[in-house]
């Protein structure tokens, strides 16, 4: 196994003081930078330019948590604007193959976030594609019951 990694979240950032915040983190590992969309979860976070900014402000590499219902079509979006890294959800993905691949030709180093409801076998294929990965505990920001009719609450 390897080592732990220290990722602070720009999700608890003070906004207004957005560099000050990440200069506080400047020995992290890397910044993580959750994306979400209002559908895929519940809460509307980041997008583009706040990573642009984040970018701007830190040398910190940035991992980009797309917690998106269509991480396919928005990887780029994220990539133009300086992610180090981008994860996606398994169950979000459409394509997972060809978007890890695409991430890994563009220099991006790709991860795939798996729910514990989720059996790991299905993403077992695509883990020569990732170089980081995430597990994510149900909580309230993700947790859809919807996507997870087989999965008691």
């Amino acid at each position: 196994m390897g080592s732990i990694k220290i990722a602070p979240s720009v999700l608890s950032a003070d906004m207004a003081n957005l560099k000050g915040e990440l200069d506080k983190i400047a020995g992290a590992d890397f910044v993580h930078f959750d994306v979400m969309d209002g559908h895929f979860t519940g809460n509307l976070t980041f997008g583009v330019d706040i990573l642009k900014a984040v970018k701007r402000s830190t040398d910190v590499p940035v991992d980009a948590h797309l917690m998106v219902s269509n991480p396919d079509e928005t990887v780029d979006w994220y990539a133009d604007a300086g992610a180090d890294m981008i994860t996606v959800h398994y169950e979000a993905s459409t394509h997972l193959h060809r978007t890890l691949t695409h991430l890994q030709q563009r220099g991006v180093k790709a991860g795939v976030v798996l729910n514990p409801c989720h059996a790991r076998l299905r993403a077992r294929k695509h883990h020569r594609r990732c170089r980081h990965g995430a597990a994510h505990e149900r909580g309230p920001w993700l947790w859809r019951p919807e996507l997870y009719p087989w999965h008691s609450a």
